[in-house]
């Protein structure tokens, strides 16, 4: 492997992405035995204990020995930032790096792997409980669209980045940064990237050019969760206390209606797929903003072993030895 940049004395980092269901957990693996590597996981409902099937967590057959980082170590009842895991993920490469290892973060969730691989700040550090509460409360008096709101009188950058996934807690911290700070979260984040990051990453997305073909593997996705279990999982997972991040997991408040007796479970599980498709979509679209992405499209290949050789090439011209 490269190891470090001699000139520049930069980490080389493998980043896999790509949408759900895009094949990106088997070819990271794959990578990783070839090229002596080990994964951190950038998914941020795959951190969370208990939330197996929904999350689609690899199982130890499919991790095929390869070490995996920062998943399966969250209680549901805890709220987890895109800081804390910038944190953890730096943390993270230091130890696979004392053993000669090469890092991998694979993962859907575009907001961790941009910040961490640009090593944005967000300063965690001013931190206000009590306007947290205040907002909180509005946000479950009032909903979402008044935070919205709030938020665009003070930092209008911040509410358009924030206004499609909607993300209550994003957008608490955004407001409650401003009011402890002074300034807006994305001034904190421009200046943030002043700072060189100390990451030189090759950059892999997964795709589909015929989005249907997608569309149909995450359709497959979802009748297979449902075989192993995805009903009991939800019931138990639903049973505890959510926090402001783990209640967005997709694969459980979709089922909601049928254990409420309001819909047939067909109803529920066809709206669970059509979300997972949406979210498909919305993570493409995240990733396509980035021009140093070099994409791979599965249905370009007639087997998955075609993909990896390729996926080697791209590697081998960045000088990263297996």
């Amino acid at each position: 492997m490269a190891g470090c940049d001699i000139l520049e004395n930069l980490i080389d980092i493998v980043s896999v992405v790509g949408p759900t269901a895009s094949g990106k957990t088997s070819l990271a693996v794959k990578l990783a035995k070839k090229y002596d590597g080990e994964i951190i996981s950038a998914d941020s409902m795959q951190i969370y204990k208990g939330m197996q099937i929904a999350t689609a967590k690899p199982d130890a057959d499919e991790m095929e020995g390869i070490k995996h980082h920062l998943i399966d170590f969250v209680s549901p009842q805890e709220t987890y930032s895109v800081a804390m895991f910038v944190r953890d993920a730096a943390k993270c490469v230091s130890d696979i790096l004392n053993r000669n290892k090469l890092p991998f973060i694979v993962g859907g969730t575009g907001l961790y792997v941009d910040s961490f691989l640009n090593n944005i700040n967000f300063s965690e550090e001013n931190r206000n409980e009590k306007i947290t509460s205040e907002l909180r409360k509005i946000y479950e008096e009032s909903g979402i669209d008044v935070l919205l709101d709030m938020l665009a009188e003070i930092d209008k950058k911040s509410a358009l980045r924030l206004k499609d996934g909607k993300n209550p807690k994003r957008i608490i911290r955004a407001i409650e940064f401003y009011k402890t700070t002074g300034i807006t979260i994305s001034e904190q984040i421009e200046n943030s990237k002043r700072v060189k990051s100390p990451y030189s990453a090759v950059k892999i997305g997964l795709n589909f050019r015929d989005r249907q073909k997608l569309y149909d593997k995450i359709n497959k996705r979802v009748d297979l969760m449902l075989e192993k279990g995805l009903l009991d999982e939800a019931k138990q997972v639903l049973e505890g206390r959510l926090s402001l991040t783990s209640v967005k997991a997709i694969g459980y408040k979709e089922l909601i209606p049928y254990f409420d007796g309001e819909k047939s479970l067909e109803e529920c599980v066809e709206n669970l797929k059509r979300e997972t498709r949406r979210y498909a979509k919305r993570q493409i679209t995240w990733f396509k903003r980035d021009a140093g992405i070099n994409w791979l499209y599965a249905d370009d290949y007639k087997s998955e072993y075609d993909l990896f050789c390729d996926a080697c090439e791209i590697l081998k011209k960045e000088n990263i030895y297996g």
